[in-house]
């Protein structure tokens, strides 16, 4: 039995249109390629798939260039396919030149050049338009000082957190058991807190215990009499 007739009308199920589709194009790609060598001619083809997937797929033969393929099409059948779209860009490059010097106009005006043409009316609203672009910039410039502000804060915060730590931190040490503070080192312990911030609680503190500070301190007048009974001597 032969095959029977393919009516030519869309496949509504997607699998088989796709694969439909899949086959037609490689043999419709293989038909150009054998036209394009058996008989010298020059093929250019675009298939563009369903608006589903969107896929360009072209063939165009070897050596040859797309735009003298075009330029050769114009001529041959006496139309100007590029007409159109250079009447386009040119509309548009119009508009675009029409804004920038709009935009050049207002930028020399607000820097106070080319008032000589407006009106009373026209420099009331030049005024506003600058009043509101102040008012803008101020909104902005407040904006960032806030910022910058409340991170300054928070910077402040943190850092004094970490005092306090380091605070709490040395008075449990120096209070630890066994430590030992001594009524009489009580005064510099506490001197030495007040300066804990900058490092220096441990260091004065340290000198204040250290053994040949306070010998100096109980005997200075025997060692300053010995170092000057040396000096005699």
């Amino acid at each position: 039995m032969g095959r029977g007739k393919l009516e030519i009308k869309r496949i509504e199920n997607t699998t088989n249109r796709q694969v439909t589709f899949s086959k037609r194009r490689n043999g419709i790609i293989k038909k150009a390629q054998e036209l394009s060598v058996l008989c010298d001619a020059k093929v250019s083809l675009f298939i563009i798939s369903s608006s589903s997937t969107n896929r360009l797929y072209h063939y165009i033969t070897p050596g040859v260039d797309l735009k003298k393929m075009y330029d050769e099409y114009q001529k041959v059948e006496g139309v100007d396919l590029w007409r159109k779209h250079y009447e386009q860009m040119k509309e548009r490059e119009r508009k675009l030149a029409e804004v920038n010097n709009t935009l050049r106009t207002e930028i020399s005006r607000r820097m106070g050049g080319d008032l000589e043409d407006l009106t009373i009316g026209d420099l009331r609203c030049l005024h506003q338009q600058m009043d509101q672009a102040l008012d803008l910039i101020r909104n902005r410039k407040y904006h960032v000082i806030k910022n910058q502000t409340g991170t300054s804060k928070k910077k402040v915060k943190s850092l004094e957190e970490i005092h306090g730590n380091l605070v709490m931190d040395l008075e449990t040490r120096f209070r630890a058991p066994g430590f030992g503070i001594a009524d009489d080192d009580q005064g510099n312990y506490e001197a030495a807190a007040v300066y804990s911030d900058n490092g220096a609680a441990a260091n004065l503190f340290a000198m204040s215990r250290h053994p040949d500070i306070h010998n100096l301190q109980q005997g200075g007048r025997l060692g300053y009499s010995n170092v000057h009974d040396l000096r005699l001597a």
